[in-house]
């Protein structure tokens, strides 16, 4: 497989009247190790930023939580300003002690300066898509949620989704304001399809776009179907995953995450395979 296609090739699914392409990029991993502090290699990880958006990535999915807060200031860092039609996708929710901590907070005041934190880093006026991180279970959800359609109505989001949801929690944020994402775990080998199914048939009915985190599984990927797919598109088994999740369904986009150049290069070709998949290789992989 041929790495260096754009990530536009996959197709493009719409947030509201936003269009991104439909390979995205998770920033998580530019930070230090358990998410915390700064990245080992800083001119490296800026690096990897410029390059997914000259690979045509439209979509880069980050949070306050993530180093806490180093990962909103490397993107300002290496993009801004921001060229036309990229989408920065935030997160807030999360309270962060150590490496490899991590504390939900859906207190509206912890919310409303973490997004007043995010728009200060960013450099922005406004935050295209503010995702409210997890539920926290010491504040009711509507709470949590209405905090930031507040702040939705005053002008400083723009999109609002959710993310670690159930279809109940993702109905009650339905009937505060307009989803546009849900980020959920799901990983193309199969791992937890049985507890996300409900989720993704929702959003494809809604029309919500799916952004699956921890799309490879974390690293692993348990069935040998990927590996004889790989062999025959001269691709490697996580191209292959990307590839099927984007075939699964139209509404997932795939935000893989990578400090690696090569990586980075290596995920977004995936997008050119997707169309190439046979319907014979489909059903091995979701027979895992």
């Amino acid at each position: 497989m041929r790495d260096g296609v754009p990530a536009g090739a996959a197709g493009t699914i719409a947030l509201g009247e936003l269009t991104v392409n439909r390979l995205g990029f998770g920033a998580m991993r530019l930070v230090g190790p358990g998410v915390w502090g700064a990245p080992r290699d800083r001119p490296a990880a800026l690096a990897v930023l410029r390059r997914a958006v000259e690979l045509g990535v439209t979509l880069i999915d980050t949070a306050d939580s993530y180093g806490p807060h180093v990962d909103e200031e490397l993107i300002a860092e290496a993009l801004h300003p921001y060229p036309g039609g990229l989408v920065i996708a935030t997160k807030a929710g999360f309270a962060r002690t150590g490496p490899g901590r991590w504390v939900p907070d859906g207190r509206p005041a912890h919310l409303r300066a973490a997004v007043e934190g995010s728009l200060r880093r960013l450099r922005l006026e406004r935050i295209d898509l503010l995702q409210f991180h997890t539920p926290d279970p010491k504040v009711p959800y509507e709470e949590s949620f209405g905090a930031l359609a507040e702040l939705q109505r005053a002008g400083k989001i723009r999109y609002l989704g959710v993310s670690n949801v159930d279809v109940d929690q993702l109905a009650c944020a339905q009937r505060i304001t307009t989803i546009v994402s849900v980020q959920n775990r799901l990983a193309a080998d199969g791992s937890d399809d049985a507890e996300e199914e409900d989720v993704l048939k929702t959003c494809e009915r809604e029309r919500i776009a799916f952004l699956p985190w921890a799309p490879l599984g974390g690293g692993t990927l348990r069935s040998a179907a990927f590996d004889r797919v790989a062999r025959a598109h001269d691709a490697t088994p996580s191209q292959v995953a990307l590839a099927y999740l984007l075939r699964r369904s139209s509404a997932i986009v795939p935000i893989p995450g990578t400090s690696s150049l090569a990586h980075l290069e290596e995920n977004v070709a995936a997008a050119a395979l997707a169309p190439s998949l046979t319907d014979d290789e489909l059903a091995q992989i979701s027979s895992v």
